[in-house]
This record gives C-alpha cells, sequence and structure tokens, in this order.
C-alpha cells in the first residue's frame, strides 16, 4: 500500500478528529470514555493545526490516520523542554493497522524535526497499554525515559503516561 504524508488539510480535520477520537475509545485508552474530557481536545484538530503540525497518512485518497507533531514548545507540548520536539495523539484507523501508516507517521515526525533548526530530541508520551505503538517507537530507536514519566491527571493516582525520546542526528 502506498501511504502518502502530509499535513491535513481543513476539510479533512473532522475525519481525523473523529479517528483520533475513536482509535482512543476503542482501544479503551479513555479512562472516562464518552465522558472523557480529552475527547474533545482529541476531536479538536482546528485547534491543534492553528499550534502545531497536523499531520495525515493517507492511500488511496482516504485518511488512515494522523499524528500532531509539536516543532518546539507552544501550547500543544506537554513534555517538550527547550530543543526538543514532541509528537502527540498518534491514531490509526482500526481497518488501517498493520500496514505501515503509523510507522510512517513517527519517521515523518522525526524527520520534521530533523529539519527543525536547534531541535536535538523528539519527545513523547505514551500510555502503558499502547504495545504496538512502543514497538514502533522502539523499531525506530527511542528509548524510554522513566524519569519524565507523569500524570496528566494528578487527582487520579493510577494514570502514568510514559515518555520516550530520540536524540535528533542533524544531517548536513
Amino acid at each position: 500500500m502506498d501511504i502518502v504524508i502530509r499535513r491535513a488539510q481543513p476539510e479533512e480535520y473532522p475525519t481525523v478528529g473523529e479517528l483520533t477520537a475513536q482509535a482512543y475509545l476503542g482501544d479503551g485508552l479513555l479512562d472516562f470514555g464518552e465522558n472523557d474530557e480529552y475527547l474533545g481536545e482529541l476531536r479538536d484538530v482546528p485547534k491543534r493545526a492553528a499550534a502545531a503540525d497536523v499531520l495525515v497518512a493517507v492511500a488511496h485518497e482516504r485518511v488512515l490516520g494522523g499524528v500532531t507533531f509539536v516543532p518546539q514548545g507552544g501550547p500543544m507540548a506537554d513534555i517538550a523542554r527547550r530543543g526538543e520536539a514532541e509528537i502527540r495523539m498518534l491514531a490509526v484507523a482500526p481497518e488501517a493497522r498493520g500496514r505501515g501508516a503509523g510507522e510512517a507517521l513517527v519517521r515523518a515526525c522525526v524527520d520534521r524535526a530533523r529539519a527543525t533548526e536547534g531541535c536535538v530530541r523528539i519527545v513523547l508520551s505514551t500510555q502503558r497499554t499502547m504495545h504496538a505503538a512502543h514497538r514502533i517507537y522502539e523499531r525506530l530507536g527511542f528509548t524510554r525515559t522513566p524519569d519524565r514519566d507523569w500524570n496528566p491527571i494528578p487527582d487520579i493516582d493510577d494514570i502514568l503516561l510514559l515518555t520516550y525520546e530520540l536524540t535528533i542526528q542533524h544531517t548536513p
């Protein structure tokens, strides 16, 4: 399957938002299901696109997945520090999984980080149960950074996001 990675177009924002929301819901990644406040963030692609780069994986004119790439800081960054880019909200439609869309999206983020002046590292947060995503990150050279693991909802003790990083090798 030929997968093209590019910026999401405004007319695709509803599709990307719903795909992301349904991927998180379907995989049981939202602690409060349909009532989870984060669901609104997942669906709000216009807000993400205004503050970061929303990329999509497309094959045969169909959106298979999406990711948000945060070049350096800004309102979309959760854990990025100075000199770090961040990957957020990676999601692939269930019927497109295992076909390379997720890996292609992560590779595109790494390429963008390499092209970002002053960027020395790319970081991300992931849930413990996102095993397929963990395999992609590790295959691409990301390493776990347990000292940066964090809880997005401190009032709830059992939510812990795992973190990964990749040191960027810039090409001349």
